[in-house]
């Protein structure tokens, strides 16, 4: 594998994602989430989509785009509140929702890249997650069309714990701060969030970068996720590394009567 892993746009980036494929995808909301490659792909026009990802976006950004143009068919995620249209299809029996609690789907990606078949957690014992049941897809009159089937459950320390399966995915696709130009990538902040375990459990991961530097300059302390998990990296314009955008931004104003009061 070449150390130079530059790509020249996110448009080749994805370029030969094809229908069908399942991609892991990063970031929290919209934290950290792939803006462009997102858009690359919506564009590209690959369709009949499994997404593996935190949420599904929103309405008119992110994931949210792929959705509303109806390119996902499946979504393995943790969390549908910010989407309308997400809930839409799911509940009209038009999307296959596997829904999956936020550190189970952590652990799922990041063992997935690590080689690891299963694991055994106790998240879920006892509820609908273990024990079956959970509507995955509906019938458009409502009644349910595909529930998940029950879990293997066994007790290690006393403590029962139920048997969950890795995920590795075709692609995965995920933003960095830095990233330099064999793939070893630096997150910020909130965004190290779902980026690197979405990154190892894509056989071809795909890298987003706000700043691409040369191979050397990262120390290896500053690495979050290292190159050997990336196979292409795209560097953002100045322009394109600013997109930051947030799911809500709720203000208040300042009270008068609460300015501090002066004493001389």
């Amino acid at each position: 594998m070449t150390l130079n892993k530059i790509v020249s746009s996110p448009e080749e980036a994805v370029s030969d994602i094809p229908d069908g494929a399942s991609l892991a995808v990063g970031g929290f909301g919209l934290a950290g989430i792939p803006w462009f490659l997102i858009e690359a792909l919506l564009e590209q026009g690959a369709g009949d989509l499994t997404i593996v990802s935190n949420n599904c976006g929103v309405d008119g950004g992110g994931l949210g785009l792929l959705l509303e143009a109806h390119k996902i068919t499946r979504v393995i995620a943790s969390y549908v509140g910010e989407n309308k249209e997400f809930a839409r299809q799911y509940l009209a029996g038009e999307l296959t929702v596997e829904l999956t609690p936020q550190g189970t789907l952590a652990e799922r990606l990041r063992a997935g890249g690590s080689g690891i078949g299963a694991f055994f957690t106790p998240t879920g014992v006892g509820t609908l997650v273990s024990d079956g049941g959970l509507p995955w897809r509906y019938h458009p009159d409502g009644s349910v069309a595909l529930a998940s089937p029950p879990k293997e459950v066994r007790t290690f320390g006393g403590r029962p714990m139920l048997l969950e399966e890795s995920i590795v995915t075709d692609y995965a696709l995920v933003r960095a701060a830095v990233a330099d130009k064999a793939g070893n990538c630096v997150f910020h902040a909130a965004a190290r969030n779902f980026n690197p375990p979405a990154a190892m459990a894509g056989r071809l991961t795909v890298v987003e970068a706000e700043r691409v530097v040369e191979v050397g300059d990262l120390h290896p302390d500053e690495v979050h996720l290292p190159g050997i998990f990336v196979q292409r990296v795209v560097e953002l314009t100045p322009e394109q590394a600013s997109r930051k955008g947030i799911e809500k931004r709720t203000t208040r104003p300042r009270p008068a009567d609460h300015q501090q009061e002066v004493v001389s």
